[in-house]
């Protein structure tokens, strides 16, 4: 006779923390960029070195997980990158690590999954981040897309650029024009140099030692590609490079950058246990396909879906940090919202149109801003970080500001609330 299956375990589903966030300054990708000669995989290894040097009250042999994107997995971002980081950062050879693909949603892909393991129990500590060295690995190296996406017609032929898409966007948006997007970009232009000034953006930043074959060693400190002091006037006469006469600029769109990001994730018993900090706690989460020809309305979506997966509502929304990889994304979400162009409470301190976009780092980036925020806004509840995907989806993460003080008349509802 067969012995009786035990009943399955109930488990509970853990919160889960976002503990710190850090990351390199940016770089401009190319042969004068300040990464041009370093390696993608010393980004990453400087990155989980300062997240354990800023927390000396985890023991390195409590991570249980080392999860890095990058979306062009060659070269020295190729090799299981997240393990292979993992031991040259010099973490026990106990700790595993794998590497992660979602275009410019990597980081925030790595997130989501580590997280859903701690939720799980799977996990107790993760290191969750992204790389990009687009500089020496363009977007689509080595790729060999399945001629059947355009023989088949299962996509247009603007699908695969980027750029194209945006101006895709702007066709079907016509409310949203070269004047709005320009706009856009220069306020973000100088809301990242105001915040830079007022020293809200720095203190995440890892530094870097650089290499140059003709200028020697450097320090990378700051980010390279901002542009203080530009204008709309500076954008107007920018070259269309996706279309004649378009609407798309390197103004008014984020630049081909490199990087590396990392953050800590935990259980947040365990991070009590531990001592961490706790920065935000994980709400919800959600992606969304939508036609890869206009990627760039995939927040839409993703929000969408995350909104009515936790039960809130766009207006429980008090801060938004939203991955400007073209100004145009970023207008479309607002405008499906009902939310202004200048509304106070979207991508504060600038974005990446200011910052830099190393595609599958950026997530982090996001994330790590929001985290900042909300120690200075015990006011504010909820805050979400989205962003646009490549090959027609959307990402959104829905989080929870552990500083939040309830006033009256505060319209941000709790699950008792709804």
């Amino acid at each position: 006779m067969a012995a009786p299956v035990a009943p399955m375990t109930e488990r509970a589903v853990r919160n889960v923390v976002f503990v710190d966030g850090v990351r390199t300054p940016f770089g401009k990708a190319g042969p004068k960029g300040i990464y041009a000669e370093t390696r993608a995989d010393d980004l990453v290894v400087k990155v989980i070195r300062e997240l354990l040097r800023r927390h000396p009250e985890l023991p390195p042999e409590r991570v249980d997980e080392v999860a890095i994107a990058a979306t062009t997995q060659i070269g020295d971002q190729g090799l299981t990158i997240g393990r292979t980081a993992a031991l040259l950062a010099g973490l026990p050879k106990s700790v595993p690590g794998y590497a992660i693909d979602r275009m410019c949603a990597g980081a925030m892909t790595a997130v989501t999954t580590a997280a859903s393991g701690i939720a799980f129990g799977a996990y107790d500590v993760v290191i969750a981040g992204g790389v990009e060295h687009m500089g020496r690995h363009p977007m689509g190296e080595g790729v060999d897309p399945n001629p059947r996406f355009l023989a088949d017609r299962l996509v247009d032929t603007s699908a695969l650029v980027m750029g194209q898409t945006a101006e895709n966007l702007h066709d079907r948006f016509p409310g949203i024009t070269k004047e709005r997007a320009d706009a856009f970009a220069a306020a973000s232009q100088a809301k990242y140099d105001a915040a830079v000034k007022a020293g809200k953006i720095g203190p995440e930043f890892v530094s870097v030692a650089t290499r140059s074959a003709d200028k020697g060693w450097g320090l990378a400190t700051a980010d390279e590609p901002p542009r203080p002091g530009t204008t709309v006037e500076d954008l107007a006469g920018l070259k269309t490079p996706f279309r004649p006469h378009g609407r798309v600029t390197a103004g008014n769109a984020a630049g081909l950058n490199d990087g590396a990001t990392g953050c800590l994730l935990a259980d947040e018993a365990t991070a009590v246990e531990l001592g961490l900090p706790i920065g935000m706690r994980l709400v919800g989460y959600s992606f969304a396909g939508v036609e890869p020809e206009v990627m760039g309305v995939g927040p839409v979506p993703a929000t969408e879906k995350a909104l009515a997966r936790t039960g809130l509502r766009i207006s429980d929304i008090g801060l938004f940090e939203v991955n400007e990889a073209f100004a145009v994304q970023v207008l479309a979400f607002l405008d499906h919202f009902g939310i202004a162009d200048d509304d106070p409470r979207v991508n504060q301190w600038g974005g990446a149109i200011a910052t830099g976009h190393p595609l599958a780092s950026s997530g982090v980036r996001l994330m790590t801003q929001l985290a900042h925020q909300f120690a200075e806004r015990p006011d504010v509840r909820y805050g979400i970080t989205t962003m646009c995907i490549g090959i027609g989806m959307g990402g959104t993460v829905i989080w929870e500001n552990p500083h939040y003080e309830r006033s009256e008349g505060s319209n941000q509802h709790s699950e008792g609330d709804k």
